[in-house]
């Protein structure tokens, strides 16, 4: 562990004093130097735009671009990987290349009310735009979906849209019987896997949906870049959405022609040295027994929400062997931001707020909560030494 944490550079720095602790990783997870140095490396040596050019330069630049596309196939096991700005342009760009050219009126399109808001929004927009009808599946007390439900609502549905792990609850929907039932209903389903693609091997082609969005700054990768994994069918649907340059084959006066390819729908210059930088987490991400990793830090939640539970938190989570190290919770009357400025003081960095995911906690009945996120580098002391001071703030403030 101590050699993993060691190639994280910022996990070196103090924060008033303190050691940081880093628990903030469902929101971005910190980079390793591999990432920040193949970045720098590309800037320093080998900037110029991908496609095209003959130069030595610019065959540089698309080959490090284009061995991203390369390692996210691999990894993923998909034949078609869209490079995007994030989770959320992917998701806008099914709503709009794929959205657009295949509902039309009164069609539905089946979501959860545990989506985040990037993959709610695009769609309330499109519904507006082209009166399609708008289908959420609730959440229960136990903090998994009505399946019931959703095998009534199914019937109709062009589309279902749901998100693998909860940014929030860090519960793992059981979305491989989800695709069965949209597939055996003639429904395509778009997986929001923003936060289970870094803690999990995840076979794209296996499991079976047909779009799948993630980003690469939650699995050390840098921020600003993303892909959305498209099958083959579901690709010939798409039509693009945004023009300009790269994504064509010709133009002339009287139109133009696209590319038959990926660079469809990466239109513009593409980000080159974000790409060459997620490469170097992908090989990062591959060099770690994730299963291991995964049940190790899952087990530090479960004992984390089991302390806290004790110390009269309430706790919103499930830790099942699949969900994410995720633990959301609530003082019984100190304020959220209280706390995370009071843990911030001795170090420790948690998110709180609403997580942008405010149609779930209103059906939890709650404005926000203190959410604490492992990932891999964290380590069990770092969860003892949160305990012992948040048990000394509840102490002190009761």
């Amino acid at each position: 562990m101590s050699t993993m944490r060691e190639e994280f550079p910022i996990l070196q720095r103090e924060i008033n004093g303190y050691p940081l602790v880093y628990f903030d990783n469902a929101a971005t997870t910190q980079k390793p130097n591999s990432v920040i140095n193949a970045m720098n490396d590309y800037y320093s040596n080998s900037n110029a735009n991908v496609h095209r050019a003959v130069h030595t330069l610019a065959g540089e630049a698309t080959e490090g671009y284009e061995s991203c596309r390369s390692a996210l196939k691999a990894r993923f096991k998909a034949n078609k990987a869209i490079i995007t700005s994030g989770t959320t342009e992917a998701i806008n760009l099914v709503a709009h290349a794929w959205g657009r050219a295949n509902l039309s009126d009164g069609d539905a399109i089946i979501l959860t009310e545990m989506e985040h808001h990037s993959d709610i929004v695009p769609w309330q927009m499109l519904a507006q735009e082209m009166n399609i009808e708008l289908r959420f599946i609730p959440v229960q007390k136990d903090l998994t979906l009505d399946m019931d439900l959703f095998e009534a609502a199914i019937e109709g549905a062009k589309l279902v849209c749901v998100v693998h792990i909860s940014n929030v609850l860090g519960v793992c929907n059981p979305v491989e019987k989800i695709i069965d039932i949209a597939h055996r209903n003639g429904a395509r389903v778009l997986l929001d896997a923003a936060q289970s693609a870094p803690h999990q091997d995840i076979d794209f082609e296996e499991l079976g949906a047909d779009f799948m969005a993630f980003s690469a700054h939650k699995m050390c990768g840098p921020t600003g870049i993303g892909a959305l994994l498209v099958t083959d069918d579901a690709f010939d649907e798409m039509q693009p959405f945004m023009g300009g340059g790269d994504m064509i084959e010709t133009v002339s006066i009287r139109g133009s022609t696209y590319q038959k390819n990926e660079q469809k729908f990466e239109a513009g210059t593409p980000r080159i040295a974000e790409a060459i930088g997620w490469t170097e987490a992908i090989k990062w991400l591959n060099s770690v027994d994730i299963k291991t990793e995964h049940k190790r830090i899952l087990n530090s939640a479960r004992w984390l929400a089991n302390q806290l539970r004790n110390l009269g938190m309430t706790v919103y989570a499930r830790h099942d062997d699949n969900d994410a190290a995720v633990v959301s919770f609530l003082h019984p009357t100190m304020n959220s931001e209280d706390l995370a400025h009071l843990l911030d003081a001795r170090g420790f960095a948690v998110r709180t707020g609403h997580h942008c995911a405010q149609p779930l906690l209103e059906r939890l009945e709650i404005n926000g909560t203190v959410r604490v996120s492992l990932y891999f580098y964290n380590t069990h002391e770092e969860v003892v030494s949160f305990v012992e001071y948040f048990t000394e703030i509840v102490e002190r403030f009761a």
